[in-house]
């Protein structure tokens, strides 16, 4: 005898030998997704397709064109402070040498795992950079340095800047570890050209050599 559902207005329909499935209306509601999930699912899918495309942005401007950093110590003072934020630029010691005056960010050589250091060009390769009588001479002259509010203490013998790196010092001339202490800094160790001070906001503005 063929076993009847007792349940009324619901139809099954047979599939294969001891199979049923539900009816039509059912399957749709058991199948289709509910409103909800799909305006969650495109939401997410939006926002992944925005968002990838300018986290990539970011890491491709962060490694090759400029990136944000900010003054850790007194080495630069007084013309840059403690806790500053600069933008430094990565293009222009891709076309051209650092030039003196400049200031830049860099990696101490031989220990590139430590935290950069912030430092001011001062001898250029193949220029003889020696300090005594309270002052930097290059190629046995006074270098003018207008950026100084202190004399440059203690003496170092004449030394000559190899090809392809750069002397380096900080303006805060007492209180930085610079060249005078690690040596000449290669090219490559320069992370790149302190351009844009942005905070704090009353002394925004280009950071001039």
């Amino acid at each position: 005898m063929q076993q009847m559902s007792m349940e009324p207005n619901e139809e099954k329909q047979p599939v294969g030998s001891g199979d049923w499935i539900e009816s039509s209306e059912q399957v749709k509601a058991v199948e289709s997704p509910s409103l909800s999930q799909q305006v969650t699912k495109s939401w997410l899918r939006e926002s992944l397709e925005s968002i990838i495309p300018a986290l990539i942005i970011v890491l491709l401007i962060n490694a090759f064109l400029a990136q944000a950093t900010r003054v850790e110590g007194q080495s630069m003072e007084p013309n840059l402070h403690n806790d500053e934020r600069l933008i430094i630029e990565k293009v222009s010691y891709r076309l051209r040498p650092p030039e003196r005056g400049e200031i830049v960010v860099l990696h101490i050589p031989g220990r590139e795992s430590s935290a950069p250091l912030i430092k001011r060009v001062v001898g250029l390769p193949g220029e003889s950079v020696e300090i005594h009588d309270g002052k930097v001479y290059v190629q046995g002259k006074v270098l003018d340095e207008p950026y100084l509010t202190q004399m440059t203490y203690g003496n170092m013998p004449a030394r000559v800047v190899p090809p392809g790196h750069v002397f380096l010092l900080g303006d805060n001339r007492n209180a930085s570890n610079d060249s005078r202490f690690f040596g000449m800094v290669p090219f490559e160790e320069i992370v790149g050209r302190a351009w844009l001070r942005y905070w704090p906001l009353d002394e925004i503005g280009i950071i001039e050599p």
